[in-house]
C-alpha cells in the first residue's frame, strides 16, 4: 500500500480530550517541556510552521528534517483532503508528501507507535502516511481536528490499529492555512477505492520547506 492510500478513517476514531495544537489535558502539574525543531512549509496558500517533536519522536522528526534539508519536499504538494462530518467544524485531514517519487523519496524508517512517545493526534499533529510500521517515508497528514483513533490501540486485534500512526509534530502557526486547504475543492473522479472523491482538485504546492530562521527563497 502506497502513502497515497495509508492513512484510513477509522470507524474507532474518537474526541480527544486534549486541546488545540496538540496541547495535553489539563492538570495540576506544569508541563515538562520537550526539545523540538520549527520546520515552515512555504505553501502557495500560506505558510504553516509546525514544531518537530525531536526529543520524544527522534526517528520520524529526524526523517522529516532531512527530507526539508535535502530539498526534497520543495515542490511537492498536499493532495488529498479528508473529510469527516463531525463537529466541530471543518474536520478530517490533510495529506501531502513525495508521492513515491523515485527522485525524492528515502528508505521507510522504523515506527514510533504513540503508546511509546506519548503523543497524540490531535488538532495539527502532523503524522507519517504508512502502509505498515516500517514503511513510512516521505507522505505525511495534518490533523484538522483531534483524531486520536490513530493513535496507538496495544489491546486492538487488529495489527494496523495495535501499533497506530506515528505523531511527530505540531502545527504551532498557520492551522487558517490547513484549514483553507482542507475545504479546497476535490475531484469527485479522482481517487481509488473509499479514497475517490477524496483527491484536491488542483492540488497546494509546498514551494519550500525550511528550517524556521532560514532565508527564505
Amino acid at each position: 500500500m502506497t502513502p497515497i492510500a495509508a492513512i484510513l478513517a477509522p470507524l474507532t476514531l474518537v474526541a480527544a480530550q486534549a486541546g488545540p495544537e496538540g496541547s495535553a489535558p489539563a492538570d495540576s502539574t506544569e508541563p515538562v517541556p520537550h526539545e523540538t525543531v520549527d520546520v515552515v512549509l512555504e505553501t502557495d496558500r500560506g505558510a504553516i510552521t509546525v514544531a518537530l517533536e525531536t526529543e520524544r519522536a527522534p526517528i520520524t522528526a529526524a526523517n522529516f528534517l532531512r527530507y526539508v534539508d535535502e530539498g526534497r519536499l520543495d515542490g511537492t504538494v498536499f493532495y488529498r483532503a479528508m473529510t469527516l462530518d463531525w463537529e466541530p467544524h471543518p474536520n478530517g485531514l490533510i495529506q501531502g508528501g513525495t508521492q513515491w517519487d523515485p527522485e525524492r523519496v528515502l528508505p521507510g524508517i522504523a515506527h514510533e507507535p504513540t503508546n511509546v512517545t506519548g503523543l497524540s493526534h490531535t488538532r495539527g499533529a502532523l503524522s507519517m502516511a504508512m502502509g505498515e510500521p516500517g514503511t513510512a517515508n516521505g507522505d505525511f497528514s495534518i490533523m484538522v481536528q483531534d483524531q486520536t483513533g490513530l493513535d496507538a490501540q496495544p489491546d486492538s486485534d487488529d495489527p494496523v490499529w495495535k501499533h497506530g500512526y506515528a505523531v511527530f509534530g505540531y502545527v504551532i502557526d498557520g492551522m487558517e492555512v490547513v484549514e483553507a486547504i482542507h475545504t479546497s475543492p476535490v475531484d469527485p473522479d479522482k481517487g481509488e477505492g473509499w479514497m475517490k472523491g477524496q483527491m484536491l482538485a488542483q492540488p497546494v504546492t509546498i514551494i519550500e520547506a525550511r528550517r524556521a530562521g532560514e532565508p527564505g527563497e
